[in-house]
């Protein structure tokens, strides 16, 4: 039988069936909705200005997997920590990082996160709990890991919710982590983000495990997989994986089923894939589509789509604005932050 999700439509990789979980109210929809489009407009701005020649180096696109981090993130409390890949921006937006910020890094300002000298894989914010985004496939699983450890360490009910891809979910480093993480019950969620590719090849291709899901099995680690471009779906599986962590029972592994909408860098043309199957997923699967159905359905007003997608633009334009003219980092930054070893 095929999964489907809320609307009615196939679900990806037959990931669990959306309408068997509890869902969210209007309210949490409507800010799910404007956390979404906030990081679909800000990506869509990222990749112009990676156009104009105005962001450098690698830049990895969030667009199409937002249903993912807002609903991990709506079901997180203060305290719980985050750790991701280079493909990040999406991450920082929903844990609150300053668009401003997050935008200025990208052009290489002084006034960026990481002061113009991390760039777009390398954003970091003590404040808001976000550990980064990491370069080195599968390294911050981990440091995720680790994060959990000192959560443990300190007596705390705090998580460790430590995302990484399908291209990363065979590596030596990340079966290591399940060991550790099994044998000392540390509360890690781990979050497969399966958005089919890994750089330009399919997971079809890549990995002889089908459900990556299971992956955990060999430690006892309790998994499940979710249909990723459903907010509800995925907000419903992070709240019982988060629940088991807290409760001292060990980590947890989530699979989400999802879908990147551009190539796996801004350099990658995507020619290994049909336009048509993008398209299909963009016509049948959208994750902010998806929600906009539901709130019509609830009641909710064209005005008020209108007045959050119009808020939506203009923090996208400020941010713009700023990291243009913002300046670069002072020459005498290149010997700061540097640390040296005896």
């Amino acid at each position: 039988m095929t999964a489907t999700n809320n609307s009615g439509q196939p679900s990806p990789d037959g990931a669990t069936d959306g309408r068997n979980h509890p869902g969210l109210t209007t309210d949490q929809l409507k800010q799910a909705y404007y956390d979404m489009l906030l990081i679909r407009r800000f990506e869509e701005k990222a990749g112009q200005l990676y156009g104009m020649g105005l962001i450098g180096g690698f830049c990895h696109l969030y667009i199409g997997q937002e249903a993912v981090v807002v609903g991990l993130q709506m079901a997180q409390k203060d305290g719980d920590k985050v750790i991701t890949s280079y493909r990040d921006h999406g991450q920082m937006l929903a844990a609150g990082m300053d668009p401003r910020g997050v935008m200025a890094e990208l052009t290489g300002r002084a006034t960026g996160l990481s002061h113009g000298k991390g760039g777009s894989m390398h954003m970091f914010s003590r404040e808001k709990n976000f550990y980064g985004g990491h370069g080195i496939v599968g390294a911050q699983v981990a440091l995720g890991i680790g994060l959990a450890f000192a959560n443990q360490y300190r007596g705390t009910d705090e998580v460790s919710i430590t995302y990484f891809g399908e291209g990363a979910s065979n590596q030596g480093q990340v079966y290591e982590s399940f060991n550790l993480a099994a044998l000392h019950k540390l509360p890690c969620v781990f979050v497969i983000e399966n958005n089919r590719y890994g750089m330009g090849t399919s997971v079809e291709r890549a990995s002889a495990s089908k459900a990556l899901w299971k992956n955990g099995e060999p430690w006892g680690i309790p998994g499940k997989q979710v249909d990723g471009m459903d907010v509800e779906a995925v907000n419903a599986a992070a709240k019982e994986a988060i629940a088991h962590c807290r409760a001292g029972k060990g980590p947890y592994l989530l699979e989400m089923s999802t879908y990147r909408y551009r190539g796996h860098s801004m350099s990658d043309p995507a020619k290994y894939r049909q336009r048509s199957e993008v398209d299909e997923i963009r016509q049948k699967h959208d994750p902010i589509d998806h929600v906009r159905n539901l709130l019509k359905a609830a009641g909710v007003e064209d005005t008020d789509f209108k007045e959050m997608e119009t808020k939506v633009k203009e923090i996208v334009a400020d941010a713009t604005e700023f990291a243009k003219t913002s300046p670069e980092p002072d020459p005498s930054e290149l010997f700061t932050d540097v640390l040296v070893g005896e």
